[in-house]
C-alpha cells in the first residue's frame, strides 16, 4: 500500500519524528508539540483507505487526543507559572499541574478509567493501523509517565496508578468475553497490557520497558498474521482450522495471553518478580484475575475450533512458513528465557 503511495512515507516520517521529538525534549512545551506532531502524522495514516469505518475512527482519535493535548498543555502551563519549562528543574509545588498531567498522558494511553475510545477506534482501522496505535503510539506516553513518576513520587500517586492498572487489567480481561471482532478483541487485549506496564512503571523502569519490548514482538507477529489471512472476526479463523496456520495464530493468541512457557509469560513473569515485594503487591492479585480471564477466552476460542475440526499440523501453505517460523520462535523464546529465570532466582 505505501510503496503504491510514497506519500504514506512522508506521514510515518513525521509521526516518527514527533515522537522522538518528544521523548528527547527537556521542555513540556517541546513534548507538546512532539505530539502535536505525531498526531499530525498519525491522523492521515488512519482515513489512508478512504473508507467510512476508517473516517469514523480517525474523528473519534482526534477529539480523544485533542483532549488528552489541552490537559497536557493546561498542566504545562501552569508550571510555567515558576518561570521554567523544565522536566527535572521542576519544582511540583502545584499538585493541580501533576495531576492534570497525568490525566492528558492516561487519556492519551486510553488508561483505565479512559479507555473507552480504544476499542471503538480500533475496531474500524486496517492492521496495519491497529499495530501502530497498540505499539509505536503508546511509546512517548509511557516513558513521558516515568518521568511523571520519578518526579512526583508520592503515596496517592502510586496508589492511584496501581488502582487504574488494576482496572484496565479487569476491564481488558471482562471486555473481550463477548467480543466477536478480532480488532476489538485485541483492543481490550492492549488495555489489559497496558495495566501490567504501568504496574510494572511503578516498581521498576526496566521491567516495563521488558514487557513493552516483548508485546511489541508479539504484537509484530500477530498483526501481521491476521492481516495476511484477512481474520477480521472470529468465525473466519475457523476457515484456516485445516492448516498449521490456524495452530501458529492461536500459539501467538496465548502468548499473548500469557500462558507459560510461552514469550508472554516472561513479562509477566517479570513483573511478578519486580513486584511481589514492593508496598503495593495487594494489587498484584487483580491483575492476575484479569490476565486470567484474557487467557480464558483465547482458551476458549482455541477450543471451540480445535476439537470441532481436524487440525493437520503438518499441512503447511505458501504463506503460511513465516507464520510458522515466528510460532516456534515465540516457543522456543519462552522456553529459554524462563529456564534462564528459574535458574537465576
Amino acid at each position: 500500500m505505501f510503496a503504491v503511495l510514497p506519500y504514506g512515507y512522508m506521514f510515518m516520517a513525521f509521526m516518527m519524528v514527533g515522537t522522538g521529538l518528544s521523548l528527547s525534549s527537556v521542555h513540556w512545551l517541546g513534548i507538546w508539540a512532539g505530539m502535536e506532531v505525531n498526531l499530525i502524522g498519525f491522523l492521515p495514516l488512519l482515513i489512508y483507505e478512504k473508507k467510512i469505518s476508517e473516517s469514523e475512527s480517525g474523528v473519534k482519535y482526534f477529539v480523544i487526543q485533542a483532549l488528552g493535548s489541552s490537559l497536557l498543555l493546561l498542566g504545562s502551563l501552569m508550571l510555567f507559572s515558576v518561570f521554567s519549562w523544565e522536566i527535572l528543574g521542576t519544582n511540583f509545588g502545584s499538585v493541580m499541574s501533576f495531576w492534570l498531567l497525568l490525566s492528558g498522558l492516561c487519556i492519551k494511553l486510553g488508561l483505565f478509567p479512559f479507555h473507552y475510545w480504544l476499542p471503538g477506534v480500533m475496531a474500524g482501522l486496517s492492521w496495519l493501523m491497529c499495530l501502530l496505535l497498540a505499539t509505536w503510539q503508546k511509546i512517548a506516553p509511557l516513558f513521558l509517565m516515568s518521568c511523571l513518576i520519578e518526579l512526583g513520587n508520592f503515596h496517592s500517586m502510586v496508589l492511584t496508578l496501581s488502582f487504574m492498572s488494576v482496572g484496565a487489567s479487569l476491564v481488558g480481561g471482562m471486555g473481550g468475553l463477548n467480543q466477536t471482532q478480532m480488532r476489538a478483541l485485541l483492543a481490550y487485549s492492549s488495555i489489559g497490557h497496558l495495566g501490567w506496564m504501568i504496574f510494572a512503571l511503578l516498581h521498576s523502569e526496566w521491567s516495563m520497558k521488558s514487557y513493552f519490548f516483548i508485546y511489541v514482538i508479539i504484537s509484530i507477529c500477530l498483526f501481521c498474521s491476521l492481516g495476511m489471512m484477512d481474520v477480521g472476526v472470529m468465525k473466519n479463523i475457523q476457515k484456516l482450522k485445516m492448516s498449521s496456520v490456524f495452530t501458529v495464530m492461536m500459539l501467538l493468541l496465548l502468548s499473548l495471553g500469557g500462558l507459560p512457557p510461552l514469550l508472554g509469560f516472561i513479562s509477566k513473569w517479570a513483573v511478578f518478580l519486580v513486584s511481589i515485594s514492593g508496598p503495593v503487591v495487594f494489587a498484584l492479585p487483580m491483575l492476575i484475575v484479569g490476565s486470567l480471564l484474557s487467557l480464558f477466552y483465547y482458551l476458549s476460542l482455541f477450543f471451540s475450533i480445535f476439537l470441532h475440526g481436524k487440525c493437520n499440523l503438518f499441512m503447511v501453505k505458501e504463506e503460511g512458513y513465516l507464520l510458522v517460523s515466528l510460532g516456534i520462535l515465540n516457543l522456543l523464546g519462552g522456553v529459554v528465557l524462563l529456564g534462564h529465570n528459574i535458574l537465576v532466582f
